[in-house]
């Protein structure tokens, strides 16, 4: 045998030897996950993730500064902006003038939490909330910050927080798909890609499952004119047993995700239609989510069908509501997203409350990064713009092992730069959300070509003062 077919014939070999051994790594049963069972007691059952797409502005919400109001169109001082990183979009402004928020801050709450007036709502539910004002990254465009947050890495095609969830922890009902995505009708502002909700690198049936507001919410789901229900389950046993032939000869473990993707969808046949069926809900609860909430695709809609699919135990509902970013317009612009959000989201945890449902299930609000305490482009008395500020934003959290009426973390006379070390980087922010439902995130890994890898990478911490 000359040297090339040998290497030919070596290389045949490893590659047969591979395929068997990702076979045998993915022999568990995936409705029960990697890990079979939770490192240790968790506290949530499942994670709605109300992701505010476009960056929310901290001063017209969460982060009160009066003196901003007393500097209101003068220079921020250059000691605040230190060596930070501005974007190209304001970085060569010849003037950086402070922009103070024309909204008063009240406190709320037996806690006596801060909040703006536009967020009448979010007031009634700071008691069952921990606001962090100090999440902090190093994304400073959109792209990158929002693949950050959903994937732990800001290059695409990592596999985003609510695959890694299914993967480990697979499913509480095997009739629905255990992490499911949608997204504000008509909204829009910075784009959405499906990597943010992708399985990246992990077998495709632990990727997000998309509901849309039409008549069909999930896509390719019913059948074909003239196929009936038992004609379906016939083709699919017979490509069950077709498939098999293929997988002993190829040991190719994508055969199995096709198939557990095929099933999933002919059970979703029969569980999807319920649970998007909101007739059965009574008018006092669809109080609760405000005026917009029989829109379909509305952020209120949305709300109330996440609440839904939390009852049908879904293990991650993500919510994406665009539009935040402000890079003019900021005073209106953010008065007409709090009313769009600040109802259904405080709807929403009320009612997990009165279901009993709250105690293990996360809520989470909030965006890739905030905005910058001077104006960009041009400023009036009234009006003003703001640019990216990835070094402090806030984000709130409710629900399975929270603990309520907590505030963490304290930025700046500016909300420019955190001041102390109460802080959440967005590998914490995955590691303590990881911790509360159960996962070590250093040991909930995937091996992908030759090492392991991690929601978090190599880093992480779990932050404790939020938790109850």
């Amino acid at each position: 045998m000359d040297r090339r077919n040998f290497l030919k014939m070596a290389a045949a070999l490893g590659s047969s030897a591979g395929l068997n051994l990702s076979a045998a790594e993915n022999t568990f049963d995936p409705s029960k996950g990697i890990l079979g069972a939770p490192h240790h007691a968790a506290k949530a059952k499942r994670v709605i993730y109300l992701f505010m797409g476009g960056g929310p502005s901290q001063f017209e919400t969460f982060d009160n500064k009066p003196l901003m109001k007393k500097m209101h169109g003068k220079e921020l001082p250059k000691s605040i902006i230190g060596e930070t990183r501005l974007t190209g979009m304001s970085g060569n402004q010849s003037s950086l003038p402070v922009a103070a928020s024309p909204y008063k801050f009240s406190q709320h709450g037996e806690c006596g939490m801060e909040l703006s007036e536009l967020l009448p709502h979010t007031a009634k539910i700071v008691d069952d909330i921990a606001l962090v004002k100090t999440m902090y990254t190093e994304a400073i465009n959109h792209g990158p910050a929002k693949t950050f947050l959903q994937t732990g890495s800001q290059l695409a095609g990592r596999p985003s927080m609510g695959a890694w969830l299914n993967y480990g922890l697979g499913t509480d009902n095997p009739d629905m798909p255990p992490f499911v995505v949608m997204r504000t009708k008509g909204k829009g502002g910075q784009p959405l890609f499906a990597g943010l909700w992708g399985n990246g690198f992990l077998p495709s049936e632990y990727q997000g499952v998309m509901f849309r507001p039409e008549d069909d919410p999930v896509l390719y789901l019913n059948n074909p004119g003239g196929i009936a229900r038992n004609s379906r389950r016939s083709v699919l046993d017979s490509i069950q047993e077709l498939e098999a032939l293929k997988k002993n000869k190829i040991f190719d473990p994508a055969i199995d995700s096709r198939l557990a993707q095929y099933e999933m969808a002919y059970r979703m046949q029969k569980s999807v239609p319920n649970a998007v069926d909101m007739s059965d809900e009574d008018e006092e609860t669809l109080a609760l989510y405000g005026p917009d909430v029989k829109k379909p695709g509305s952020f209120a809609n949305n709300c109330l069908m996440a609440r839904r699919l939390a009852e049908r135990d879904v293990k991650f509902i993500q919510l994406y509501h665009q539009g935040w970013d402000a890079h003019g317009g900021c005073p209106g612009g953010v008065k007409g997203q709090c009313r769009d959000t600040d109802q259904a989201a405080a709807g929403l945890v009320m009612d997990l409350k009165q279901r009993g449902l709250l105690d293990d299930t996360l809520v989470i609000f909030g965006g890739e990064f905030g905005r910058t305490a001077y104006s960009q482009g041009k400023m009036t008395e009234t009006n003003y713009g703001r640019d990216h500020h990835p070094a402090c934003f806030p984000t709130w959290f409710a629900g399975g092992g929270i603990k309520g009426g907590t505030t963490f973390g304290q930025t700046d006379e500016f909300s420019y730069n955190i001041v102390g070390n109460d802080k959440m980087h967005v590998h914490d922010f995955h590691a303590t959300i990881m911790h509360l439902l159960g996962i070590d995130h250093t040991r909930l890994t995937y091996r992908f070509q030759g090492r392991n890898f991690r929601l978090t990478d190599v880093h992480g911490h779990i932050i404790k003062k939020i938790l109850a």
